[in-house]
C-alpha cells in the first residue's frame, strides 16, 4: 500500500487530497505511476494530461519521473511551482 498525496489542481481535478492505493508490481517508475494513475477514470485523466509538467516528490523528496519508486510509502502529486 503507498499513499498518494495531491496539491492544488492536481487535488481539484481529481477530487481528493489523498488515497492509498496498491500499487500492481509492474509499476515501478514515478513516470509508470502516472500511466498508471491516468487509467483509473476521466478525472486523473484529466488532471495527468499533460504528466511530464506534473512534479513528484517521493517520500518528501522531489524526483524526476525516471526515479524508481522502490519502498517508498508517500508519494506527492503537485503542479509546478509559480512566482508570485
Amino acid at each position: 500500500m503507498i499513499k498518494l498525496v495531491y496539491f492544488a489542481w492536481v487535488r481539484e481535478r481529481i477530487g481528493k487530497s489523498e488515497e492509498e492505493i496498491v500499487l500492481p508490481e509492474s509499476v515501478s517508475t514515478v513516470s509508470g505511476l502516472l500511466d498508471h494513475l491516468k487509467e483509473r477514470g476521466e478525472e486523473y485523466r484529466y488532471a495527468l494530461e499533460h504528466s511530464e509538467v506534473i512534479r513528484v516528490a517521493l517520500d518528501h523528496r522531489h524526483s524526476q519521473h525516471d526515479a524508481e519508486i522502490g519502498n517508498a510509502s508517500e508519494i506527492a502529486l503537485f503542479p509546478p511551482m509559480t512566482g508570485g
